[in-house]
């Protein structure tokens, strides 16, 4: 399709207060394509989705990452959510005096150009449908947003984001630390009905648990801050079966964390 979405990482380096943490990360994915990173704590996972949404905590000292042709490290971070990149965070911010449904709106104008807002009724209306598909109660678009959420709302409320801000390429960071079986089916629903040519999805996750509701394309495992290992399906089920020895042992490396070099 013409309009496939195309994301590309290319050596990406980043370090965080002069450490080294992404140490020559390379990743493709294409439109219709579910990617999911996994690995040990420590080895850059989490580090590598804040870098590619522009958080200035992390320092890009090499590499190139682009989206659908345009070069994502030269924009700010408000530019890369308009050229459609999407991050759901491990740890939603609270933000009080500021509705969900007031946050959501003006985060759907502001990929708009002047005189295309939404209107306040299509916006209502999809909101209202959104939130049904992911059983959330009604009154939590009035309520501030993520104030006095649990775990498993705030999850909830960031996949409510993603289906109505419509990204082109969407990052989930451990969206299902936290989550019942429930909670995880129902977020694992909405990542679904959201797959399509035009997206692609990088999915950051300890276990093999989320993949066993959305089946990911590409597996691959993160150690030192890179890419050391890719696959199907079938890696995360072994990595869940088995652990991460195996690939340490068949690859040589003695500290799988950002720390030290084998």
């Amino acid at each position: 399709m013409s309009n496939a979405v195309k994301f590309t990482i290319d050596g990406l380096k980043a370090t965080v207060e002069g450490k080294e943490i992404l140490k020559g990360v390379n990743l493709e994915i294409k439109g219709g394509e579910v990617h999911a990173v996994m690995g040990p704590n420590g080895t850059g996972k989490s580090t590598l989705a804040s870098t590619l949404m522009g958080h200035p905590k992390y320092e890009v000292t090499g590499g190139s990452v682009t989206l659908d042709g345009q070069d994502v490290l030269e924009m700010e971070v408000d530019e890369r959510a308009r050229a459609g990149m999407f991050l759901a965070m491990q740890y939603p911010s609270e933000i009080s005096g500021v509705t969900n449904s007031d946050f959501l709106r003006s985060a759907i104008n502001a990929r708009r150009e002047e005189g295309d807002e939404i209107s306040l009724i299509k916006f209502i209306r999809q909101m209202e449908g959104k939130m049904k598909e992911l059983e959330m109660n009604p009154e939590f678009a009035h309520r501030y947003l993520n104030e006095g959420f649990s775990g498993g709302e705030k999850k909830r409320n960031e996949i409510l984001q993603m289906m109505m801000l419509d990204p082109r390429l969407v990052i989930l960071d451990e969206v299902d630390s936290g989550l019942d079986i429930d909670a995880l089916r129902i977020v694992a629903n909405g990542v679904n009905s959201m797959r399509s040519e035009e997206r692609g999805f990088l999915i950051i996750t300890h276990y093999q648990r989320l993949l066993s509701y959305i089946k990911p394309d590409y597996v691959h495992v993160m150690m030192q801050g890179r890419i050391v290992k890719s696959g199907g399906p079938e890696l995360a089920e072994r990595l869940e079966k088995d652990g991460y020895d195996w690939v340490k042992e068949e690859l040589g490396i003695v500290d799988e964390t950002v720390g030290q070099e084998a």
